[in-house]
């Protein structure tokens, strides 16, 4: 074959897998908004834009002062998570969050209902010695469970790799369903802007 007519087959190649992408990957999406809509699955969201890692040597829970916080992008970047869930038909959902300041004011600019603290949703940044007694907390709550309506879980990417062996960036969704030895199956996870 000519040089050039390869080059365009080529071409054409490529383009046809990036136009494809962006339809599979809407695809992926709708069937995750689904799953969630449907009951038996929960979604895991790391907390939105808060720059830097860890926290302050002198950080306190319940004091925000001492913790990295969201900033303007942070909030806004929640509050267009919330968007998206009620674009996708989940106008409310059981919200559950870390005690960490940027999980909360997260779960808040979601909009999607109250926020009740979780232990088991803190941070396992630098305190891998909480590992297995978080893990083992998470999954006796997780038992109890009925999942018949959405549930969201925001928490801090270490608690999300731990939990789920996958590592999210800020506002980041990761959608499971409870396994069958207690733990999550990973479903899929939605990106965020």
């Amino acid at each position: 074959m000519p040089r050039r007519v390869l080059q365009v087959l080529a071409a054409g190649l490529v383009a046809g897998l990036l136009a494809a992408a962006p339809g599979s990957a809407l695809a992926s999406n709708a069937k995750l908004w689904a799953a969630l809509r449907a009951g038996g699955h929960l979604v895991l969201i790391r907390h939105a834009i808060a720059p830097g890692t860890g926290d302050p040597e002198n950080f306190t829970i319940g004091d925000c002062s001492t913790q990295r916080n969201l900033t303007q992008d942070g909030r806004d970047q929640a509050a267009r998570i919330g968007a998206r869930f009620r674009a996708n038909g989940i106008e409310a959902a059981e919200v559950y969050s870390s005690q960490w300041c940027r999980c909360l004011e997260t779960a808040r600019h979601l909009g999607l209902g109250s926020v009740t603290e979780r232990p088991f949703l803190n941070s396992l940044h630098a305190r891998g010695e909480r590992t297995g007694p978080q893990t083992r907390a998470f999954r006796n709550w997780l038992e109890k469970q009925p999942l018949k309506r959405p549930v969201v879980l925001v928490t801090h990417q270490a608690t999300i790799r731990a939990f789920t062996g996958r590592f999210t960036s800020s506002g980041e969704m990761v959608v499971a369903r409870r396994s069958a030895d207690g733990g999550l199956t990973v479903f899929g996870t939605i990106r965020t802007d």
